[in-house]
């Protein structure tokens, strides 16, 4: 009796380990160690079905000791997205060049797939965001609420939050929230 061998499918998991790091003001060892950590990191692959589009790239823009950012590049790999971290120390003009305004602004920048998404966005807004692919510059979430993406408390507390929809004429709409 022959045995036929089934397709093997394999994920690639984060080897750098987790870093749990609860704010953007943790001292500059912490934060540098945490972004060593993610950029050392090898990039992650998730091998599926043929049919299945590849989830695009995520160039994060960030403050080199800002240790929040590193885990929120966690959260979008952990979801399957590749992660490109650019540390940078002058994060106003990345801003300006990409539109974020007074009022939208949090600790990190990112560009994805052609759109921008501001700070502690959750994955499931940004694949919301890239499936209905609106006329919009992308998303926005002011702030850095307690209990988003790389900002998790150890205790489990999390503020309410709502997630802009950024338009291209610079104006805000409601696009999730978060209680």
């Amino acid at each position: 009796m022959k045995m036929r061998s089934k397709p093997m499918f394999s994920l690639l998991l984060l080897t750098a380990g987790t870093l749990l790091i609860s704010a953007c003001n943790a001292s500059p060892s912490t934060a540098t160690t945490a972004a060593a950590a993610v950029a050392a990191a090898p990039a992650k692959a998730i091998e599926t079905a043929p049919a299945t589009k590849a989830l695009p790239l995520v160039v994060v823009h960030k403050d080199p000791n800002c240790g929040c950012c590193g885990g929120w590049a966690e959260h979008m790999q952990a979801a399957g997205f590749p992660v490109q971290l650019n540390d940078t120390s002058d994060m106003m003009a990345v801003k300006q060049r990409l539109g974020i305004g007074d009022g939208m602004m949090s600790c990190h920048t990112s560009e994805i797939d052609g759109y921008v998404v501001e700070g502690h966005v959750p994955v499931e807004d940004i694949k919301k965001l890239l499936a209905e692919r609106p006329q919009a510059r992308g998303l926005v979430l002011p702030g850095m609420p307690v209990g988003t993406p790389g900002m998790e408390s150890p205790d489990g507390y999390r503020q309410a939050f709502t997630v802009a929809l950024l338009g291209n004429d610079g104006s805000l709409s409601e696009f999730s929230r978060h209680e």
